[in-house]
């Protein structure tokens, strides 16, 4: 069993589709498990931290490189977010707890300079 069937479809409906309650935003997909896990390969030094769900998005979690770089994708809960984490052997924090580290903000306002 690859990591994607571990961690696809466990808030699932009878019907097939997932149950998102009241959340406006869509489910977390493979592309999305696909684009986290590429991040991690692709990058050293990275962090998680998980977002919790929201009346408009759904959970999230943020990665943030040694360098600041960083990418943001909906996780199906911060149970999965959390398993990611482990599976991909990356630190994960709360981000309501934690906050954002300094870098990220560091790197966000160099690629803003750059597009002036």
């Amino acid at each position: 069993m690859g990591l994607f069937d571990r961690l696809r479809g466990r808030r699932s409906t009878g019907g097939g589709g997932r149950d998102r309650g009241s959340t406006l935003d869509r489910a977390s997909g493979s592309a999305d498990l696909a684009h986290l896990e590429r991040f991690v390969a692709t990058r050293r030094g990275v962090e998680g931290y998980v977002e919790p769900r929201t009346a408009v998005t759904e959970t999230t979690i943020l990665l943030v490189a040694a360098d600041g770089e960083w990418t943001r994708r909906r996780i199906d809960g911060p149970e999965t977010a959390r398993k990611l984490s482990r599976d991909l052997s990356v630190p994960v924090y709360d981000a309501q707890v934690t906050g954002y580290p300094q870098r990220m903000r560091d790197w966000s306002a160099q690629q803003k300079n750059k597009l002036s």
